[in-house]
């Protein structure tokens, strides 16, 4: 039995999870898996080994009520029954939303978690869900640490200009402004990308974290200058479900027109539209990829097209470009997105490599090409890890 960590991302129905054990040279994987239809009919408990062996499924009874707090006791004492894993001695927590005041990761004392049930208003549809996975491990055990990590905490280091909205004082000093998020990803690829491709990844860099979120982030010297996502994580690019940037004016109409009130814009807006919305067919890019329904590539089609208009307006706010990056489960993957990005960013000088990116190499351009094209995989529960051991653990 070794000292661990054990990283939570609570969510509204699901807690994703992953079991680190506590070595000399940083924490290393021991176990992930996935609780989910928490509060549901079916919850379904299922933990894998690194190599995505199955260690343990469960269908927990549904009564009394599955939540987080039951959801994690079963968690808890699945890891006590089995001492070849990593015992937790400190809980590591994605949280989306730090606010102004929170630029790192945290310990979770009283006054923590007061101060961030301030930002529920911010993220209505996240805070609360990371905040249960909070209080149930408080319930569970008092004495086990926690520590919260930050969605937006990577982009603090923005300037003024690129966090603001053009509205009175009165909003902004509320906190209406532009957030960002991703930031646990996006710190990741930055702290990798020197190792990987050189100077090049210290210097202008954009990255485009693609999956059912999805968002970009400029960064320079390893720090965030601006991003696609801003007060909410529904700006921005299109997303499996959810619009991305949208003219206020059409929210407008449909209050007007169709009578929609707050419920059903936030319906509309998050789990309606994206690539669902528009291809009638799926939210999932593979499935989009594989059908031959029109309407699958227009929603192919315009997701990339305005990831290669987000991609010019970043590399406006860097003042050049040394690096795209790309990640997260689209980002890795989908070789087509890939290529058809590249194809339409050629003009700033990519040199696009059809092999390499057929086969997901690391770099997907040529020896000549004058920004270099990257593709890395992200590990956001290491970077939760990694901070909760240096904050609880030494």
């Amino acid at each position: 039995m070794s000292d661990g960590i054990l990283v939570l991302n609570a969510g509204s129905s699901s807690i994703k999870f992953a079991v680190y054990a506590d070595a000399a040279d940083g924490p290393v994987e021991a176990a992930h898996g996935l609780i989910e239809d928490i509060g549901g009919a079916k919850p379904h408990f299922v933990a894998k080994a690194p190599d995505g062996a199955k260690l343990h499924e469960a269908l927990p009874e549904s009564e009394p009520k599955y939540d987080h707090a039951r959801a994690l006791g079963d968690l808890l004492a699945w890891l006590g029954a089995h001492p070849e894993l990593p015992t937790p001695r400190a809980v590591g927590h994605r949280v989306v939303h730090g606010g102004t005041r929170y630029s790192a990761p945290v310990r979770v004392d009283a006054d923590v978690r007061s101060e961030l049930e301030r930002y529920v208003p911010l993220a209505p549809l996240h805070q609360p869900h990371n905040l249960a996975g909070i209080d149930a491990i408080r319930a569970l055990n008092p004495e086990l640490p926690q520590v919260a990590c930050f969605d937006t905490a990577f982009h603090r280091t923005q300037p003024e200009l690129a966090r603001l909205f053009a509205l009175p004082a009165q909003y902004r000093n509320e906190g209406v402004q532009r957030y960002g998020f991703h930031g646990l990803s996006y710190e990741y690829v930055a702290g990798r990308l020197p190792g990987l491709i050189g100077a090049r990844g210290q210097g202008k860099v954009i990255v485009a974290h693609l999956g059912n979120g999805a968002s970009m982030c400029a960064i320079e010297d390893g720090r965030s200058v601006a991003s696609t996502m801003g007060f909410t994580a529904v700006e921005g690019l299109p997303m499996g479900t959810r619009t991305g940037s949208i003219d206020p004016g059409v929210l407008l109409y449909l209050m007007d027109a169709h009578g929609m009130g707050p419920k059903q814009l936030t319906d509309l807006l998050y789990k309606r539209s994206g690539l669902l919305g528009l291809s009638g067919v799926s939210n999932d890019m593979r499935t989009l990829l594989a059908s031959d329904v029109p309407e699958a590539k227009l929603a192919v089609d315009y997701f990339c097209y305005r990831i290669a208009r987000e991609l010019g307006s970043l590399a406006a706010a860097l003042g050049g470009l040394d690096a795209l990056v790309f990640t997260g489960g689209i980002g890795e993957h989908a070789a087509p997105v890939r290529a058809q990005v590249c194809a339409q960013a050629a003009w700033l000088g990519i040199a696009f490599d059809p092999a390499a990116n057929a086969a997901d190499a690391p770099v997907i351009t040529t020896a000549s090409s004058r920004v270099t094209v990257a593709v890395v995989p992200t590990d956001e529960e290491g970077v939760i890890a990694r901070h909760a051991r240096r904050l609880t653990l030494g």
